[in-house]
């Protein structure tokens, strides 16, 4: 342990080497701790609060621990972000370079026997995308890779990417054409080869639940697994361990089939109607659940819907057939097995009795997923931990709630898991203020989001914008935007869903004075820092909306099972959500701000004392002036920054002649 103090100490190897590294001690003792796990293959939970300075605290012991590592991440850019930055940094700061491998789950790495069959056919270049189309084929030639990631342009959502990315039932492995030079399992040889593995959740519950990617050669090698962003896992893990079937994958599946019928020189006249087969109920399904994006429980389904549905297999069953007729059973045995998982999906979702899952149909305008999650994973996930007995290490800035881990370690089984609860090393007395706005209406009442965007707007005309306001529902989120664009139409506003998240939040960095908008995916993961940020608004307490089928089945579920749906579920799940977004706002030393709750319940309920509990200690006051006292102060930290960084904007240049400021 002696060597590890020395590393992070401020005469250390990472003081010397890494240009603005500042010694902590809570990033010292979660260092010791993760080390003493490393080597007594223990499980272990560590919440770090903002500022510990948790990626370094776990990546120096894995790096030092001379053992196999696989980190496990909640997103794709913080896994980007380990592997290209932070362990190249510290492997030369600590003089102990390691071979390192990155691995995402397939539909992130070109197919290249997809991309030659599309444009063998010509759908590639011939439909909307076909200038994007033409940078994939240009980008194809060049990477070294196949990471989609390098096409900032390629968005997850966009159409071509399903048609240049494998599956893993079109997958035809040695048999490809191009397996020589396949992206996919070059990724898969270097995580073999490699010390320590970059992966994200995604990939590894796949593996854990479903056994799919052919990762599982991977995970019996390594001696230990750090999951970083920790809190997310009950869920993802509740998706993996259920069943799922989207129109989307039928309609993947469509083009696939058209494309193999093709190029086995399959006559157009015989594709047409062996395609119908499901293309007509498909269609039929789809206009079923045409409109506004929601999410239905399976026991409110109209009979039209639940018919649409039930003919489903049937039509998959019977396109399948038809081609194997066209194909023969040889050529077709993988299109069949394909046809067979996707209606055993939605078959299992139809027959499954609501006492084991939450069943329901999430539409969205693209289609609709039907979904079953079961309510309880605890012991599969405890068993899967123990499947695989080396060192287990979650950590996240929200895992327990006042110290207590019970409700995480309780989701997924970790009961006897040891614990560590390290508090953010950041002054909030200091640097903070939490606002509670007198006056405001109970949530549910009509006309309330009218009133906290009049309680929000003397406090951003206070901070001159630099504000994140927070919502729980789009709906909300909706209305505030316009409201906002009525009475301040010179702002800047950022919206979610208005642009991509990454560039809304450059815009906002950038400007300093923006408002944004956002909603769920805003609450976590979101890192601005400096004076950019010194305002975050929250509408509501982010309790799930108790019309939401999941919840409502949920909270069923755990009456039936002689449970308190209320403690053990909602108000923990709204605790932790809570503490996530008011992490948003004080993100360094040097950051100040104000965190403006607008929610009533906070101080007229008993069980607001539970949210005030996992809140960061600021100073509490609910006098709207001393709010807007300090978000001044902030407003001209912001002038003070422009100013070092040598630039200054018209409005900035006014704040300091109102100030008497130097320029």
């Amino acid at each position: 342990m002696q060597g590890l103090r020395e590393l992070f100490g401020p005469t250390g190897a990472l003081a010397r080497s890494l240009r603005g590294f500042v010694p902590r001690s809570g990033q010292q003792r979660m260092a010791e701790r993760i080390a003493e796990a490393l080597e007594q293959r223990e499980v272990l939970l560590i919440e770090a609060g903002t500022g510990t300075g948790k990626t370094f605290a776990y990546l120096v012991p894995a790096l030092l621990s001379g053992r196999r590592v696989l980190i496990s991440t909640g997103t794709r850019t913080l896994q980007d972000q380990l592997f290209a930055r932070d362990l190249p940094l510290l492997g030369a700061a600590l003089g102990r370079p390691v071979r390192t491998a990155l691995l995402k789950g397939r539909a992130n790495y070109l197919c290249r026997a997809r991309l030659d069959s599309g444009a063998a056919q010509g759908e590639l270049l011939n439909d909307a995308g076909s200038a994007l189309a033409a940078r994939v084929h240009e980008w194809a030639a060049l990477t070294r890779t196949g990471d989609l990631a390098e096409l900032s342009d390629l968005s997850d959502t966009h159409p071509l990417r399903p048609r240049i990315t494998s599956t893993r039932e079109n997958c035809t492995g040695g048999k490809c054409a191009e397996f020589a030079r396949c992206h996919v399992f070059a990724a898969r040889r270097a995580a073999l080869e490699a010390e320590l593995i970059v992966v994200n959740h995604h990939l590894l519950l796949a593996d854990l639940a479903l056994k799919e990617d052919g990762f599982g050669d991977l995970l019996p090698s390594v001696d230990a697994l750090i999951l970083d962003e920790a809190h997310q896992l009950p869920d993802l893990a509740a998706e993996f361990f259920g069943t799922s079937c989207s129109s989307r994958q039928l309609d993947v599946f469509l083009q696939d089939l058209r494309v193999e019928l093709r190029l086995a020189g399959t006559p157009a006249r015989k594709i047409t109607p062996c395609l119908r087969l499901l293309e007509e109920p498909l269609h039929e399904a789809l206009a079923a659940f045409r409109g506004a994006e929601r999410r239905i429980a399976w026991a409110e389904l109209s009979g039209t819907e639940q018919g649409c549905l039930e003919a489903l297999p049937r039509a998959i069953a019977a396109c399948a057939a038809a081609v194997v007729a066209l194909l023969g059973p040889e050529k077709s045995a993988g299109l069949e097995a394909r046809a067979a998982a996707l209606a055993l999906a939605i078959t299992t979702i139809q027959s499954t009795e609501a006492s084991l899952g939450a069943r329901s149909v999430v539409v969205t305008a693209r289609g609709f997923t039907l979904s079953l999650l079961p309510y309880d994973i605890s012991e599969r996930f405890h068993g899967l931990v123990h499947q695989h007995p080396t060192a287990w290490v979650f950590t996240s800035a929200t895992l327990a709630l006042a110290g207590d881990f019970g409700h995480f370690s309780t989701r997924l089984g970790l009961k006897d898991a040891e614990t560590l609860c390290l508090e953010s090393p950041f002054d909030y007395e200091r640097q903070g203020l939490l606002f509670l706005p007198k006056g405001l209406p109970d949530p549910s009442a009509l006309g309330y989001t009218e009133a906290v965007i009049q309680a929000a707007r003397p406090l951003i005309a206070a901070a001159d914008g630099g504000a994140f306001l927070l919502f729980t529902s789009h709906r909300a989120l909706a209305l505030a935007a316009r409201l906002l664009r009525a009475a301040e139409p010179e702002r800047v506003l950022l919206v979610q869903g208005e642009g991509p998240r990454e560039q809304l939040l450059r815009r906002f960095r950038e400007s300093g004075r923006a408002v944004l908008l956002g909603t769920a995916s805003f609450w976590e993961g979101v890192d601005v820092q400096g004076a950019a940020l010194r305002l975050v608004v929250i509408d509501k307490l982010p309790f799930t909306s108790p019309d939401d089928p999941l919840l409502r089945a949920r909270v069923e579920y755990l009456k039936n099972s002689g449970g308190n749906p209320f403690r053990d579920y909602q108000l923990p799940e709204a605790a932790l959500a809570l503490k996530q977004g008011v992490g948003r706002l004080i993100r360094s030393e040097q950051d100040r701000g104000v965190v403006a709750i607008c929610d009533p319940r906070l101080t007229g309920r008993g069980y607001g004392r539970s949210f005030l509990a996992v809140l960061p200690p600021f100073p509490v006051t609910r006098d709207a002036e001393a709010a807007c006292a300090l978000l001044r102060e902030c407003a001209l930290d912001l002038v003070y920054e422009h100013q070092e960084e040598g630039r200054m904007d018209s409005p900035a240049r006014a704040l300091v002649q109102n100030a008497d400021l130097p320029a």
